[in-house]
């Protein structure tokens, strides 16, 4: 039964975030945590989402622009520190609310809630027209970076809020998702770095076959989204990334995930 709804996770949710650039992970995290402790949850899927991030690579890596993952993704490395750094403050206070589904009980926390209203802005701005047609000038690009990895090391959500910056960008479809793809990659690099300790600890018995397995399902995922690429538009590639900001948005500010 966890081969089966890992592995069902992984392929459906690389397929569905091939074009979005994000939610593996919001998607994983949750059904690994059924099997395992929460942060070894939360480390195997960070080696599930590198592994098939350099995957994605090999298959649109080449319409990658350089300029952009260089203004873009190194500010956003720095900026995470930072962001994960205020996450160890303010993850210690008091959550606003909390609720109960079954046997579960959920917390509405204040970092959580200052994301997913981040989010909706940004979802906004695909969804309505009077914003649709908005661009960024490439040289606010640090500070897109910037926002994206500072509220992406508060939050662990990092590739929602860089999605939302670049597809305002004007790239070409396989440019944006290329893009996210490298900046992704670097990201997830220094998040294994310090995983690194939790998954091969003595004491942990990791089942790497379902690791890689998982894996495996996720790179299936991503072959399908790319053989898709061809019949998405950037229109419909807008509103993908708009529809799956407001549901990780929604899910974040109920304490869903």
């Amino acid at each position: 039964m966890d081969y089966l709804l890992i592995c069902a996770t992984a392929f459906i949710a690389s397929g569905l975030t091939f074009f979005s650039g994000f939610g593996l992970g919001t998607l994983l995290v949750p059904v690994f945590a059924l099997f395992f402790p929460i942060d070894i949850a939360i480390a195997l899927t960070a080696v599930v989402h590198f592994l098939n991030n350099l995957f994605k690579l090999t298959l649109v890596g080449r319409h990658a622009k350089l300029p952009v993952v260089l203004k873009f993704g190194l500010p956003s490395i720095v900026a995470a520190f930072a962001g994960a750094a205020l996450l160890a403050i303010i993850s210690e206070w008091e959550p606003l609310a909390s609720y109960t589904l079954g046997a579960k009980e959920f917390y509405i926390t204040p970092v959580k809630l200052i994301v997913a209203l981040l989010m909706i802005g940004f979802a906004l701005f695909d969804l309505l027209p009077r914003l649709a047609t908005l661009s960024f000038d490439p040289k606010y690009l640090p500070v897109g970076g910037v926002l994206s990895g500072f509220f992406g090391g508060l939050s662990g959500n990092q590739g929602a809020l860089r999605s939302a910056f670049l597809i305002k960008l004007g790239l070409s479809k396989e440019a944006f998702i290329a893009t996210g793809v490298v900046i992704a990659c670097l990201i997830d690099a220094s998040r294994i770095s310090v995983y690194g300790k939790l998954i091969f600890a003595p004491e942990q018995s990791i089942n790497y076959t379902l690791l890689a397995a998982a894996t495996v399902s996720a790179f299936a995922g991503a072959l399908l989204g790319n053989k898709l690429l061809k019949k998405v538009t950037i229109q419909a590639l807008q509103m993908i990334v708009a529809v799956m900001l407001i549901l990780v948005a929604l899910g974040l500010a109920t304490g869903l995930i």
